[in-house]
């Protein structure tokens, strides 16, 4: 199936309505029937204002970045981003077009995948 990557990155502490932003994103998309999302904390990295942040015992909580991702279809990608432009939370994403689907898929998965062909790599 072909959809799309969709990557929020957030402040760890970045907060709406007394949750924080990357949990509140995936409760969200839960509600909404996404199939599935993940939250990563980053080990470093730097923003738009270029101060590099890094996950010592020192650095202060809350400066680092969480990525927060789900492989969605168009649709479930614009309620997604409507959503979050509607609560008017400031964030940085990315959409990226994917093909995904489930290898060997289970009785509750979603109907057949088109066959990709997916090179192997010799011996």
């Amino acid at each position: 199936m072909d959809g799309q990557l969709l990557r929020f990155y957030v402040r760890e502490d970045q907060r709406i309505h007394h949750d924080m932003v990357w949990q509140w994103l995936l409760k969200q998309a839960n509600g909404m029937g996404i199939r599935g999302g993940s939250a990563f904390r980053a080990a470093a990295g730097f923003g738009s204002h270029h101060m590099l942040h890094e996950d010592h015992f020192f650095e202060l909580a809350g400066t680092l970045a969480i990525e927060v991702q789900f492989v969605v279809t168009e649709d479930e990608a614009q309620r997604l981003l409507d959503l979050v432009q509607a609560e008017k939370i400031r964030v940085f994403y990315a959409l990226i077009p994917v093909r995904f689907g489930v290898l060997n898929p289970g009785p509750s998965d979603p109907g057949p995948v088109p066959a990709v062909n997916v090179p192997v790599a010799p011996g």
